[in-house]
This record gives C-alpha cells, sequence and structure tokens, in this order.
C-alpha cells in the first residue's frame, strides 16, 4: 500500500469514528430528554395541560442536555488522546495521526459550541468545560465567545476577559500546512470584542487589546501596554 493510500484509509478511519464517537455523545446527551418524553407520555392529563406542562419543561431539559453534552465530549476526547499538537508544523494532505487527532478535536469542540455554546458562554459552566477539555484558566476568567479553538493550546492567566466574538486559537493552516503553539495570557488580559489572536501570542500583566484587532502570531505584547489596530501597534 502507497503512503498515499495509508493517508486515505487514515483519513476514512478518523472520519468514521468522530460520527461514531459523536453519536455516542450526542445520545448520551439526549437520554434526559428522550426519558422525560417517555414519562410525560403516561401521564393522566388531557391534552393540554400535558402539553402546557411539557413546555415548562423544555429549559431545564435543554439546559441538563447541554451540560451532559459538554460533560461527555471533553471526557471522551481525553480519553481518545485527541488533541491539537503543540509547537508543530504537519502537511495536511498527508492525513498524519497528529492531524486527525486535531481535526477530530476540533470537530467535537464545534459541535459543543453550536448547541451548548449559547447558553453557557460567559459563564463558570463554560470555563469548567474548558479545562475540562484541555485550556488551563485562572480564577475570574470570563470567555464571552465561542471563537475558541485548541483548548488544550491556551493558557489564561487570573482575571483575563475575552470580549464577544473574539478568536483565540492555538493552529493557523498556511499553504496547507498546519502550524500550531501555545496562546498564553498573562494576568487581567482584556482581549476586545471581535478582535483576532494568533498563534504564539503572549502577553504580560494588565494589557489591553481594543476591539476589532489583530494580534499577528508570535506577538509579544508587554506588560500595561494598551494594543489597537490591524496589525495592533501600542498606544501606550
Amino acid at each position: 500500500m502507497t503512503a498515499t493510500s495509508h493517508g486515505r484509509a487514515r483519513f476514512l478511519w478518523a472520519a468514521v469514528s468522530v460520527v461514531f464517537v459523536e453519536t455516542i455523545i450526542t445520545g448520551l446527551a439526549l437520554a434526559p430528554a428522550v426519558l422525560f418524553i417517555h414519562w410525560q407520555s403516561t401521564w393522566s392529563l388531557s391534552t393540554w395541560p400535558r402539553l402546557a406542562l411539557a413546555s415548562l419543561a423544555f429549559v431545564p431539559v435543554y439546559l441538563m442536555c447541554a451540560c451532559s453534552l459538554m460533560l461527555y465530549s471533553a471526557l471522551a476526547t481525553k480519553a481518545l488522546g485527541w488533541r491539537t499538537p503543540a509547537n508543530v508544523e504537519l502537511p495536511l494532505s498527508e492525513y498524519s495521526w497528529p492531524v486527525l487527532h486535531w481535526g477530530r478535536y476540533l470537530m467535537t469542540i464545534h459541535v459543543v459550541r453550536i448547541f451548548a455554546g449559547p447558553a453557557f458562554r460567559s459563564t463558570t459552566i463554560w470555563n469548567w468545560y474548558m479545562r475540562l477539555n484541555g485550556a488551563r484558566l485562572g480564577r475570574n476568567v470570563w470567555v464571552n465567545s465561542l471563537s475558541l479553538m485548541d483548548h488544550n493550546l491556551l493558557e489564561f492567566a487570573d482575571g483575563v476577559v475575552i470580549g464577544s466574538d473574539a478568536h483565540v486559537s492555538g493552529h493557523v493552516v498556511e499553504r496547507g500546512i498546519l502550524r500550531t503553539a501555545s496562546v498564553r495570557l498573562g494576568r487581567n488580559t482584556l482581549v476586545g470584542i471581535g478582535s483576532v489572536v494568533g498563534i504564539g501570542v503572549q502577553s504580560g500583566a494588565d494589557v489591553q487589546v481594543g476591539a476589532l484587532s489583530v494580534v499577528p502570531k508570535f506577538t509579544t505584547l508587554e506588560a500595561g501596554g494598551v494594543y489597537v489596530g490591524v496589525p495592533v501597534v501600542r498606544l501606550h
């Protein structure tokens, strides 16, 4: 079997395995809703009271399912070793195992942020999920964005605030090459609304990144600085 054939076989296995795992995870997460619907069907009530009670139960059941999805997804990726490899430069076309682990890891994060993210972003529950999924977060960290990827490559010190729709990622794909590096944000760093923080970025304490700014990859932001622009420049 040629190297190309090996790569295609690995890709096929990765695709099948992530669908299988997501099917199991989602099924387990939906179990409370299915059990509730079954239980509700046994109520000896007329149609309208039954529908009214079922409607009132929708939000609690959804929140329970969303929490279950976060828990099972994080535990599954940890057990299976699906993580973004640190400090690598790998061609996507070869479908190496580190690349496939990365792809499956991002897929599970994507599913969680669609179904659970809108309810729990900027809460301690979302921080709990990110920690369980590999992120290293200090105390009083607030993440008000669903555009954070590669959780295992993110390290936020105490008091870090990530604004709405800010994008922080530990990977970039350039000309078919996957490049990764950790992002480390120092104490009380603020990343403004809609900003982009590239791979390998490090910040000192009390740094502020203005809204809609871009911090290029491998940039070091000095402590106490205020940075704005595309790319960012220090104001003072």
